[in-house]
């Protein structure tokens, strides 16, 4: 039973920061590629970073130079570190595998204002 479960979303103004965390189970983590995920109302979901189970990364356009994925296998967790952030990047954030297969967490949500 895959079970992935996000926090630390919260109300921010536009510039600031906030933390993700996605605890993972069911899963070898360490032998599992992560992705973050975003999705806004009557949207699909849009994969914005992912980290392999060798630590290599990659962004959407959208947050490159803004968002840091990374990893503590010891805890089961992947974070996206988002700095900067925009109103734009107002959404609920859900992490998943690279095709997104797992079944989906609650997500968390991102507020930013202006």
């Amino acid at each position: 039973q895959v079970r992935l479960v996000e926090s630390g979303g919260g109300l921010v103004q536009a510039g600031g920061s906030l933390r993700l965390s996605c605890v993972a189970s069911g899963i070898i983590f360490r032998f599992s590629d992560m992705s973050w995920y975003r999705q806004a109302p009557g949207n699909q979901r849009e994969s914005v970073a992912t980290i392999t189970s060798g630590g290599e990364t990659n962004y959407a356009d959208s947050v490159k130079g803004r968002f840091t994925i990374s990893r503590d296998n010891a805890k089961n967790t992947v974070y996206l570190q988002m700095n900067n952030l925009k109103p734009e990047d107002t959404r609920v954030y859900y992490c998943n595998g690279p095709r997104g297969l797992a079944p989906w967490g609650q997500g968390t949500q991102v507020t930013v204002s202006s």
